[in-house]
């Protein structure tokens, strides 16, 4: 089984694929900002299990997600890419960077996205969290939650009117679809990914919108490389589209290359 995508070749010579990965509640079309910024890279958009286009599939895990995007690259013949995440995206672009196939993976630019959580009891907070809220996704008005989603303080940096918008653009998903989807794939059942990705020798970085205090400080107390995104909160992307785009270049084309930790256990 392979996800449904949205491929975008480009005038791609020598250049690696940019795979990019939607946050929940999104779906491959949130990327398309992007695009006018990505004239001559080969793009490919997926629709993450539950979402979008692949609203029909589901998945156990984040090893199931992993296997997903492997059967997707392989059939989609791409053995030479970057995986760019958001939030969702970017955690489960980091688990397969950690754990999936990763024999054509050239880096990782992750958004807004979590490398784990260190404690049970915040496994058991998060848990408490996210069981709430895919309750609430199937038995609430889903207009009405997806106004409450919204409202939560990491989405602070919105305007009424941006909230507004994204609620109507979101109405669309398969409220129990996306509860399972959530369910699965909860920060709550990730491992803390950061000692592997100490060891991991391939480019890897954080990009954070300005106003995205939670995540830059995330970001800098592991250690991470940080790029920030000016005028943006936690959805960079969309937010800055034209920015966003320009820094995950500049990147990709000079990946900072970090020291390897070595496992001395």
């Amino acid at each position: 089984m392979t996800l449904a995508c949205t491929r975008l070749s480009g005038e791609a010579e020598g250049r690696p694929w940019l795979v990019f990965l939607h946050g929940l509640l999104g779906s491959a079309e949130d990327w398309q900002p992007l695009l006018p910024s990505l004239t001559g890279w080969p793009c490919l958009l997926l629709d993450l299990p539950g979402h979008g286009r692949s609203a029909a599939i589901t998945a156990a895990g984040f090893a199931d997600v992993s296997q997903l995007l492997t059967d997707t690259l392989n059939g989609q013949g791409i053995t030479f890419y970057w995986l760019i995440g958001y939030s969702l995206g970017g955690r489960i672009s980091l688990y397969h960077a950690c754990h999936g196939d990763t024999s054509g993976l050239q880096g990782v630019l992750v958004e807004g996205a979590h490398p784990g959580l260190t404690c049970q009891a915040e496994r058991a907070q998060r848990r408490h969290h996210d069981q709430q809220w895919a309750a609430r996704f199937t038995q609430a008005s889903w207009p009405q939650t997806l106004a409450s989603w919204y409202q939560q303080p990491v989405f602070s940096s919105l305007t009424d009117e941006q909230r507004a918008e994204l609620v109507l653009l979101r109405e669309g998903n398969n409220p129990r679809a996306v509860a399972a989807m959530l369910a699965s794939t909860s920060l709550s059942v990730q491992p803390d990914l950061r000692p592997e990705l100490r060891l991991h020798s391939r480019p890897l970085a954080w990009l954070c919108g300005s106003a995205d205090t939670k995540f830059i400080d995330l970001a800098q107390q592991s250690g991470f490389e940080l790029r920030t995104i000016a005028n943006a909160g936690h959805n960079a992307h969309r937010d800055n589209p034209a920015e966003f785009a320009r820094q995950a270049l500049a990147f990709i084309n000079s990946p900072v290359l970090k020291e390897v930790e070595h496992d001395l256990s």
